[in-house]
């Protein structure tokens, strides 16, 4: 082997060695990056675990619960409301599964979907509280049930607006061709907010 291909493989050698420290180093940034979220995760479920305790408390104490003449709420639309979120939650998934198999139009299509299906859920809220003969000052069912379910509704807007972002990232050629931490963040935020809402459903609308 002459002096030319010895340099020639120390180039190539050295080049290759540059890329696997590359491809460590996003690796690692990548999993410090979804320690984090789940830790922010974790952080938001306490907030969420003191609300259903209170409310639990607050259920369980009160002398006078429901509002004047209010005798519960009603749950037939709130349960459809529920089977179309849950629902969202393995039409994420499989959106996921496409952007693996370098699919994008498979993902954009059922991540927008996923997206309709969240908006859907917002929509189905917005008409029961307009529905509702109670206010938010009306007694301490009134407060608790805004709170809890306002709460709610704020992250599932949040994870609709950050899927909105995905998908528009996902028009930029190569973009995901690197990693895709941002898809799955914001696909285990939405499993979290699915989660979060069937416990926010058995205790408000089933344990009347």
């Amino acid at each position: 082997m002459n002096p030319t291909e010895i340099d020639a493989l120390n180039v190539a050698s050295s080049h290759s060695l540059e890329a696997q420290v590359s491809a460590a180093h996003t690796h690692d940034e990548a999993g410090n990056s979804m320690f984090g979220f789940i830790v922010f995760l974790l952080s938001e479920s306490v907030i969420f675990l003191s609300f259903f305790t209170g409310y639990i408390v607050y259920k369980t104490t009160a002398l006078d619960w429901l509002p004047k003449d209010f005798t519960g709420l009603e749950i037939h639309d709130p349960a459809i409301n529920t089977v179309v979120l849950v629902s969202s939650s393995f039409v994420i998934y499989i959106a996921e599964r496409f952007l693996h198999a370098k699919n994008l139009w498979g993902f954009r299509a059922f991540w927008l979907l996923t997206m309709v299906m969240g908006s859907y859920f917002l929509y189905g809220q917005a008409v029961e509280w307009h529905s509702l003969p109670f206010g938010f000052t009306d007694g301490v069912f009134g407060g608790s049930f805004y709170l809890l379910t306002g709460f709610h509704g704020l992250h599932v807007m949040t994870g609709v607006l950050l899927q909105g972002i995905m998908l528009g990232r996902s028009f930029i050629p190569g973009n995901y061709d690197k990693g895709e931490f941002g898809v799955a963040a914001t696909s285990l935020f939405w499993h979290f907010v699915d989660v979060i809402w069937i416990i926010l459903f058995i205790l408000i609308y089933v344990w009347q």
